[in-house]
This record gives structure tokens, C-alpha cells and sequence, in this order.
């Protein structure tokens, strides 16, 4: 797929193909499936960031973190779904050339950006739980609301590089992306001159922004796990072992299918077909941001009261300071 790089046409549009082997009749079904995703991802992260604007008494570094990992699901959900689900609906699979390479830049973007948000998540668990004492003056909202703004900040560099790496390359060639969305490694194959050094470099930069963090939240979770087996005993135990299980979970998920998707070229013998190869990134790229409302903020028990007294406060019903419930009788 070479063609001569002094005299070629460049390429206007992308065209998103999404599955390859999925047949028509399937489309609106697809579309259908894809909106339900994107509308469930947007209003329950949506509710998170309502809640914390309403509820001074969320404002601590924790819902901070949980926040901002609302705000960069949201974000991811709005660039790569909506191109998708007209491709399906509409049969609308056109994105300009530069709107391409914006797509993939943000695309990259915000999976850095997750990466660094749990990064930041693991270190607030970490000294919340092995340094309780010292914790409220080493963890203040301004120190959270900085490392939250750095890692916005930083989560745009690396992708940036690659971007700017892609977009200057000659693109001569079939303009048909077997992808759901734009990415390096859908756009490298339509590439007219060899592309191995700069996707080598950004296989370098994703393996970093990706697994240093993990390192980093493996090594804290092994931490808090030695420091629960210690301190804590019965339900206090259970409920910390609980919480970091159903975090690790979302963690295994956000991490390890990017790697076998990653890794798979450079491993002889082993292949995935594209529609497994699509079926895989939209896994782990959509899964996360729909359950991470639900796994965590709706468990969290602060969430829960306010849930509850918004809810009674609209039936009319008003907790007092004992627990105690009683009725709010509204005269004309």
C-alpha cells in the first residue's frame, strides 16, 4: 500500500466503518445500543457533578477526584459516540481530516487523562488510610483541586506528540477506518510511507502514561491492604477490602484489555480479528465511564443520605436530627 509520497493526493475525510463483518439489518439495533451508552454515561455522571455543585458537604478531596473522573467520562462519551452512532443511524460515517485527527487527540486525551485520575484516586486512598492522622493537612481540596488541574493540564502532552506526529504524514491511500472512532493504531495502517518509528514512539508514550500510573496504584493498594489487615477488624475490615475489590475491578478492566490490544502486533502468532479487535476497545473504553457513577458514588453512604433526603424533602417527608422521620404538612 505504497504509493509515491512526492506526488500524491492527500486524503480529505476518513470514513468510520466500525464492525466490518456486522450486517445492515443490525444497524439501528447497534445505533439504538450506542445512544442507550452514551445517554446512561452522560445523565449518571452528570447527577455526580450536580450533586457535588449542591452538596457543600461533598467538598472534600475524595468527591473532588470522583468529579473530575465524571467531567473526563463525559468528555470521552461526547468525542467518540455520537460519530458512531450516526454511522449506524444514518449510515453517516464521514469525519473531515483535521476533525479526524482532533477525535483521535481527544480520544488518547481522556484515556490518559482516566489514567492519571486514578493515579491521583489511589494516592488519596493511600495516605487517607496508611497516614489517617496526617491526612487532612497533607490532602486539603486546594492541594487535590492542583493536582487535578495538573493532570488536565499534562494528560494533553503525550497524545499531542503523536498527533502532531500523524498529522504530518502523507495519507494517500484507502481512507475507510475499521475502528469504531479515530485512533493511531486505525490510522497507521492507512499511512503511504512506513510508519514503525512513530508508532513505536507512541506505543512507548501509551505503555508509559498507562502502566507507571498502575505500578504506582498497585503498589498503594498493596499498601492499604497491609495497613487494613493491621488497623482495622470485623465490618470496618470487610467494607475497606469491599470497596478496594470493586475499584480493582474497574482498574483490571480499564488496564488490561488496553494492554493485549496494545501488544498484539508486536507478538508473533498472535492476532485478533478487526471485529474482536473494535469489540475489545469499545469494552474497555464505554464499560468504565457507564459504571463508574454506580461503583463510585451511588455505594458511597454520603451519596446515598442525599439521595434519600432529596427525595424525602420532595414526598414531603423531613429526617430529623435523630434518624427520626416526620411528615411536613403544607398549609394554603
Amino acid at each position: 500500500m505504497c504509493c509515491n509520497c512526492t506526488n500524491y493526493t492527500r486524503v480529505s475525510e476518513f470514513v468510520i466503518v466500525g464492525f466490518p463483518s456486522l450486517q445492515p439489518e443490525y444497524f439501528v439495533l447497534v445505533a439504538w445500543f450506542f445512544f442507550f451508552l452514551y445517554v446512561t454515561t452522560t445523565v449518571g455522571n452528570l447527577l455526580l457533578v450536580v450533586v457535588f455543585t449542591l452538596e457543600r458537604s461533598l467538598h472534600e478531596p475524595m468527591y473532588i477526584i470522583m468529579v473530575s473522573l465524571a467531567l473526563s467520562d463525559i468528555g470521552f462519551a461526547t468525542v467518540a459516540l455520537p460519530k458512531l452512532i450516526a454511522r449506524y443511524w444514518w449510515n453517516d460515517g464521514s469525519l473531515g481530516f483535521h476533525t479526524c485527527f482532533f477525535q483521535m487527540h481527544m480520544i488518547h486525551y481522556f484515556g490518559s487523562l482516566n489514567s492519571l485520575i486514578l493515579l491521583t484516586m489511589a494516592l488519596d486512598r493511600y495516605l487517607a488510610i496508611c497516614f489517617p492522622l496526617r491526612y487532612p493537612t497533607m490532602m486539603t481540596n486546594q492541594t487535590m483541586a492542583g493536582l487535578t488541574l495538573f493532570c488536565w493540564g499534562i494528560a494533553h502532552i503525550f497524545p499531542g506528540i503523536s498527533t502532531i506526529n500523524f498529522s504530518l504524514m502523507p495519507f494517500c491511500g484507502p481512507n475507510k477506518i475499521i475502528q469504531a472512532f479515530c485512533t493511531i493504531m486505525s490510522l497507521k495502517s492507512l499511512v503511504c510511507v512506513d510508519t514503525s518509528r512513530q508508532y513505536s514512539l507512541a506505543f512507548a508514550v501509551a505503555m508509559f502514561i498507562l502502566y507507571v500510573p498502575l505500578a504506582f496504584i498497585i503498589f498503594s493498594y498493596i499498601c492499604i491492604v497491609i495497613s487494613v489487615l493491621r488497623m482495622a477488624k470485623g465490618q470496618g475490615r470487610m467494607k475497606t477490602f469491599s470497596t478496594c475489590a470493586t475499584q480493582g475491578c474497574i482498574i483490571a478492566i480499564y488496564y488490561i484489555p488496553r494492554f493485549f490490544v496494545y501488544v498484539t502486533p508486536f507478538i508473533p502468532n498472535l492476532t485478533m480479528t478487526p471485529d474482536k479487535s473494535i469489540a475489545t476497545t469499545v469494552f474497555y473504553s464505554l464499560f468504565p465511564p457507564v459504571i463508574n457513577p454506580f461503583i463510585y458514588c451511588l455505594r458511597t453512604k454520603e451519596i446515598k443520605q442525599i439521595f434519600r433526603r432529596w427525595v424525602q424533602k420532595r414526598k414531603g417527608v423531613m429526617p430529623t436530627k435523630h434518624g427520626q422521620i416526620v411528615a411536613v404538612t403544607m398549609s394554603n
